[in-house]
């Protein structure tokens, strides 16, 4: 099946915080491709990958980026596709802060919905919510994780009170 939500970043080394995304893509079954489109130094690349996308049959677009962090914004105003930026705090950044406010300030016409500092995963949801709205399979399996999440969750108020600690609230 062809990929319907591209992950791209702006170097290999976030590879290891846009992994996240992929996973949970594989784990909805959400077919999905995976490169790298540096804003700054292949931006021939970058703006081929962004107007390319929605005809190569993508519906969403993932783009992690750190430092200055354009990639996911420079994407964004070449394509019509939503994009969701993901910020990474990297080697040049200052504490991410300088990744999240450069995704996250996009100026009135150009919108980037943005995760939390090295989200990824957070991103893969949001591409699966939004694929969701439009097919009722992926819509189900993002029901199930959510309802896993609140079972999670209830499992370990079981295990602290087992535990002794006691609550009003339950």
């Amino acid at each position: 099946m062809e990929p319907l939500v591209g992950i791209i970043m702006g170097s290999d080394s976030d590879l290891t915080v846009m992994q996240g995304a992929s996973e949970i893509l594989k784990q909805f079954a959400i077919p999905h491709e995976v490169t790298v489109v540096s804003a700054h130094r292949t931006p021939h690349r970058m703006i081929e990958y962004a107007q390319t996308a929605k005809k190569r049959g993508l519906k969403v677009i993932i783009a992690g980026a750190g430092g200055a962090a354009h990639l996911p914004g420079m994407v964004a105003s070449v394509s019509t596709l939503p994009v969701i930026g993901v910020p990474v705090k990297s080697s040049n950044s200052i504490d991410g802060w300088d990744s999240v406010l450069s995704i996250l300030q996009m100026p009135n016409g150009i919108p980037v919905a943005t995760v939390a500092l090295n989200a990824s995963k957070n991103a893969g949801i949001l591409a699966a919510e939004i694929l969701g709205t439009g097919n009722e399979e992926i819509s189900q399996k993002i029901e199930a994780y959510k309802n896993s999440l609140n079972s999670e969750v209830i499992e370990k108020v079981e295990k602290m009170k087992k535990a002794g600690w006691e609550n009003k609230f339950d």
